[in-house]
């Protein structure tokens, strides 16, 4: 299904949700990326202003996610928006000075998604019950294009239990786990052959009791007496990428399965009861695995989709390379 367009950043600072352009939409881009975040003007308690006057121009953080003191899953990246573009030549300096820190201690990195969105991930999932603290120190550090840091900033969160979903596309299950034992296997549906949905894993970026969903608004089709049209405000959606895929149910695919074999736009449909069970079962940052669609992996940066690149992919992306957290 299709989501109406809204504003992707909405909170500057305290930690972010990033709201889908759509929803199932076979029309939107395959990538991604944060050029038009918009800050509101709610400041965040852990920002402390500066004591001197900035060198220039002020270079601020527009987000950084999780949100603190907040309860998260082992796939959850710690992703930073800045307001302004940093040049390649800064962000080395840049890393440096976004201490992360975590109980007990784990090897990550750095990457860059353009020249905005900078995340830190670890090498393999975080290890369940993690404390996490992120000290970014911006006062006078520069972002290589003539602006300086004014600010200060600091996040600290936890990792929760580990909780994930692997989504077969042709086997028309999804597989629910807790702390890597079984807890349900759930009937879905997803994507078409037209309308394929995104494989690889997806971190959950939030989840709505009620989403509405138009197929105008990703180009699917404007026209009422289309096949495809729909315009649905839907229940128990969980927000899987920035292009708008959601696991979900869907009037339209009330008993999905491989006995319906009925095909979404690109999310995952489940029953109502199963949608609701789902719903209270995940929160941001918990990672769901789908694998059978032609489509490929979702671009890291549409959404959370930070483990669809294997390591070596994800240092070429880093100004500072590997490191091992700063103890707690």
């Amino acid at each position: 299904m299709g989501r109406r367009k809204s504003g992707i950043w909405i909170a500057f600072v305290t930690g972010v949700t990033l709201v889908g352009a759509s929803a199932c939409g076979g029309g939107s881009s395959d990538k991604v990326s944060g050029d038009d975040a918009k800050a509101s003007a709610k400041p965040n308690a852990s920002v402390s202003a500066s004591p001197t006057a900035p060198a220039g121009p002020p270079m601020l953080l527009e987000t950084i996610t999780p949100q603190t003191g907040t309860t998260v899953g082992v796939a959850m990246p710690i992703s930073v928006i800045f307001t302004n573009p940093v040049a390649a030549k800064a962000r080395a300096t840049v890393e440096k000075h976004m201490k992360v820190s975590a109980s007990p201690t784990v090897t990550g990195a750095w990457h860059w998604m353009g020249d905005k969105r900078a995340d830190w991930r670890p090498k393999t999932y975080w290890p369940s019950g993690t404390t996490v603290k992120i000290d970014a120190d911006m006062t006078g550090v520069s972002n290589g294009n003539g602006r300086y840091g004014v600010h200060n900033y600091s996040h600290t969160f936890k990792i929760g239990d580990d909780v994930r979903a692997d989504v077969s596309v042709t086997g028309h299950t999804m597989k629910v786990t807790r702390n890597g034992a079984p807890v349900r296997t759930l009937s879905i549906n997803a994507g078409s052959a037209e309308y394929p949905t995104w494989d690889g894993t997806m971190a959950v970026i939030d989840k709505q009791e009620k989403v509405h969903m138009t197929s105008c608004s990703v180009g699917i089709s404007c026209d009422k007496g289309s096949a495809n049209y729909y315009d649905l405000t839907l229940p128990w959606d969980i927000h899987l990428t920035q292009s708008g895929t959601y696991v979900h149910y869907s009037t339209g695919d009330p008993n999905p399965g491989s006995g319906s074999a009925r095909g979404s736009h690109g999310c995952v449909h489940l029953s109502l009861s199963d949608a609701k069970w789902f719903y209270g079962q995940v929160k941001q940052g918990d990672p769901i695995t789908i694998t059978g669609s032609p489509r490929g992996k979702a671009p890291a940066d549409n959404g959370y989709a930070d483990f669809n690149l294997g390591w070596d992919q994800w240092l070429a992306g880093s100004a500072s390379g590997e490191g091992t957290t700063a103890t707690l």
